[in-house]
């Protein structure tokens, strides 16, 4: 093997080794996650006013993706809101927006909302955003679609207030 040979493979390995940190540096983003202690506290906080105001609700908090971290149901609350509640949450991740707007759009005639997956045309779904990011949503069923959104709102809050 020549000099010059080996002064070839000694750059192309330096090239290499400077070249591949530099493709993989910001491949994979940062990003707050949700954790079943921070949904827990959400849900408390979400129960807090329930319970304040003597309403019976199930409350579910799904992740950024959608899929169910912790759900509560409160002694007497009737079962079909454990799936609408759930559907809520969804709702209010999967468009990252309250999901009082889409009752808000039914509401004035915009019947497409309903063909619409994971719509879900009722107040009581809000997403979660701490620091900016989605972190995932809060899912209210139980008494009346105005009332759930109260009770959200408080787990909302206390998911914005969180460190």
């Amino acid at each position: 093997m020549t000099v010059r040979c080996c002064f070839q493979r000694m750059a192309w390995l330096a090239l290499l080794l400077i070249w591949l940190p530099a493709a993989g540096h910001g491949q994979l983003a940062t990003k707050k996650a949700l954790t079943l202690e921070a949904a827990k506290k959400i849900a408390a906080a979400a129960e807090a006013e329930a319970r304040k105001n003597n309403w019976n609700v199930v409350i579910a908090i799904v992740d950024d993706g959608g899929n169910l971290v912790y759900l509560q149901k409160m002694d007497g609350t009737q079962i079909a809101s454990i799936e609408v509640a759930q559907f809520k949450a969804r709702g209010a991740i999967g468009f990252k927006r309250p999901t009082k707007e889409f009752e808000d759009r039914l509401a004035k005639g915009n019947t497409a909302v309903l063909k619409m997956p994971w719509i879900a045309p009722l107040d009581g779904g809000l997403p979660l955003i701490n620091g900016g990011e989605f972190i995932g949503a809060i899912g209210v069923s139980g008494v009346t679609s105005q009332q759930d959104g109260i009770v959200a709102a408080a787990g909302a809050a206390a998911a914005a207030a969180m460190k």
